[in-house]
């Protein structure tokens, strides 16, 4: 529980202004650790734009989309120009599922759901997860 309590109160001590906030995080795959950089999308609007527009992302950088409680659906990739990978964690940043979607700049986009409640979830890079070996089960901690 003082795991979890750890990882919402980082979140929320953030500046709530209009911009995206960046923090560093790492993702732990048993004694294997890589850091990241995210930016931070804790509210509706934030959320609802994501990485649409972006063109290139950092291979080192993400987007956490920070929820206030458990949700359940799934993400599109409408407006989105380059592919990303996306993993579905817990409360106490454990990694539930991971997806990889494809760029959609049509009316219709399809939605890649995870079929499970989830508090947060993380958007890199396509492919990221796979190249730096990390897989469900593993967690999400910050630095």
């Amino acid at each position: 529980m003082k795991k979890r309590i750890k990882f919402i109160g980082f979140l929320f001590r953030q500046e709530k202004n209009a911009s995206l906030q960046t923090k560093m995080i790492k993702v732990s795959s048993g004694e294997r650790i890589t850091k990241l950089t995210v930016h931070v999308a804790d509210t509706q609007k934030k959320r609802e734009k994501g990485l649409m527009f972006v063109r290139k992302l950092p291979e080192n950088e993400g987007m956490l989309f920070v929820f206030s409680g458990k949700t359940y659906g799934g993400f599109w990739m409408k407006n989105t120009l380059i592919p990303l990978s996306i993993a579905f964690l817990d409360s106490d940043g454990r990694i539930l599922k991971i997806l990889d979607m494809m760029p959609c700049k049509e009316d219709e986009c399809p939605t890649y759901d995870p079929k499970l409640f989830y508090h947060y979830a993380l958007e890199v890079n396509f492919g990221w997860f796979e190249k730096n070996q990390i897989k469900e089960g593993d967690y999400v901690t910050f630095v």
